[in-house]
């Protein structure tokens, strides 16, 4: 795992076992997000009152919040099946013929990064979420004949990190919508010292605040600081997570005290030494870092835009005072705006 690896929010390829051995299996045992959790629980306890299907979901957000864990504890609160598919997934209607037909009433079918959906499936999902029926085609060609099959009420819910990039019609179509965001220190203190139960290893209330005030305000990262601190305390220190041994590893990771990595630092030090701090364009800070440039500003930018590290203009990214005084740069002055003559 690269340095640039460690804090990204971004689900790595060989995380997904231990990830789910670290979920939560109640929604009342998910840490965080309690506005949510509380819209939640009014939703799917009327749902079963009335013995419906749960309205059509959207959760949106950075990455590693836990729209996909929300989405898998819904299942089970309401009782129903719940089967999962990725935008990217689904070329052709057909790919969702099967899994729309196999649906029991209440079912979830779950889509991430449900921005990336081509529109003709799109299209295809229309009259699914709103009258329950699907049209398939049966041959090729203008004059191809088409049927139109009942399906199951069932939920389709969403998860995307772009918001905006959904199509007005879809996001319409859902009649729950909720925004997690990034998770306050103390909340992720509550998921360090849980997942250590977990993974049966020893911490201290010092260690765990170390752990959570570098993670990013998100727990895929808390997790993911956790596992390698958990190595570097084994072989270094006693097996036991204290906050020095916690600091000391953390150091070696070169994650410093805000959580910033490697990646932060070029993209801030990039604006500020060869940029004059900006503004300059996104694409010309890829290019100068090495980075794609929607990697940039789906993964990376968030988290420096909401501690005050980076702001966005319209002219394009320019580095903060904050930025500047953290990697002991002095800010530039502030030129005071001129007065109009007129």
């Amino acid at each position: 795992m690269s340095r640039t690896e460690i804090t990204t929010p971004e689900a790595l390829s060989d995380e997904s076992v231990v990830e789910l051995s670290l979920r939560p299996q109640r929604l009342s045992e998910f840490i965080g997000q309690q506005k949510v959790k509380d819209s939640l629980r009014v939703w799917i306890d009327a749902a079963l009152a009335r013995r419906e299907p749960l309205d059509h979901s959207l959760f949106f957000g950075p990455p590693g919040l836990g729209k996909t864990t929300l989405a898998e504890l819904i299942a089970p609160e309401l009782g129903v099946n719940i089967r999962t598919t990725s935008g990217p997934a689904l070329e052709k209607p057909g790919d969702l013929v099967g899994t729309l037909t196999n649906l029991r009433s209440g079912d979830i079918l779950f889509i991430d990064e449900i921005h990336r959906l081509r529109p003709i499936i799109e299209e295809f999902l229309y009259p699914a979420m709103e009258d329950f029926k699907i049209d398939i085609r049966l041959s090729e060609g203008p004059k191809a004949q088409t049927i139109t099959m009942p399906i199951e009420r069932f939920t389709l819910i969403g998860a995307t990190t772009r918001y905006g990039m959904l199509t007005p019609p879809m996001r319409a179509r859902f009649g729950i919508v909720e925004r997690l965001n990034y998770y306050p220190a103390e909340d992720l203190v509550q998921i360090v010292r849980r997942s250590s139960e977990v993974m049966k290893v020893g911490i201290d209330e010092g260690g765990a605040n170390e752990i959570a005030k570098r993670s990013r305000g998100t727990p895929r990262v808390a997790n993911r600081l956790l596992r390698r601190i958990r190595d570097f305390a084994q072989v270094r220190a006693d097996g036991f997570i204290s906050r020095d041994v916690a600091h000391d590893g953390l150091q070696m990771l070169d994650v410093d005290e805000f959580g910033l990595d490697d990646m932060d630092a070029r993209i801030l030090k990039t604006i500020i030494e060869k940029f004059d701090g900006g503004p300059v364009g996104l694409n010309t800070v890829a290019a100068a870092v090495g980075e794609d440039a929607n990697t940039i500003e789906e993964v990376y930018e968030p988290f420096l835009v909401q501690h005050g590290f980076l702001q966005r203009t319209p002219r394009g990214r320019a580095a903060t005072p904050l930025a500047y005084r953290h990697f002991g740069y002095t800010p530039p002055p502030i030129v005071p705006a001129q007065e109009s003559l007129f």
